[in-house]
């Protein structure tokens, strides 16, 4: 992994198993279930995932970029004008937080340090 490179997309899902074997049937991406609301896909060119949500689907897709540092980059992120919208939290593999940038793109930056 390489640091300030796009790393994963993660999609919004209202259904993960019809999400599944939707994307499986239709251009053979493989699965890996992370609890009942998470699942990760691969196969696909990037790496990525679907979070499951009962919300309406608006705009489903969160880029995600690594950087190994994220208490630095965040304090970045918020000196240039971007606004934190989820504070960092751990998940399995790592940690992550998500930002707004000053276009109100959300993005998120992980790390598995």
């Amino acid at each position: 992994m390489e640091n300030n490179q796009i790393n994963y997309v993660e999609f919004k899902a209202n259904d993960i198993e019809k999400t599944k074997a939707f994307y499986s049937q239709i251009f053979g991406w493989t699965f890996t279930d992370y609890g009942p609301t998470y699942v990760a896909f691969s196969n696909s060119g990037l790496e990525g995932g679907f979070e499951l949500t009962e919300d309406e689907i608006i705009n489903g897709a969160l880029i995600v970029l690594y950087l190994d540092n994220l208490e630095s980059i965040q304090q970045e992120v918020e000196e240039a004008g971007g606004k934190i919208s989820v504070p960092i939290f751990s998940f399995p593999g790592g940690r992550r937080f998500h930002f707004l940038d000053p276009s109100g793109n959300e993005l998120a930056i992980w790390s598995d340090k």
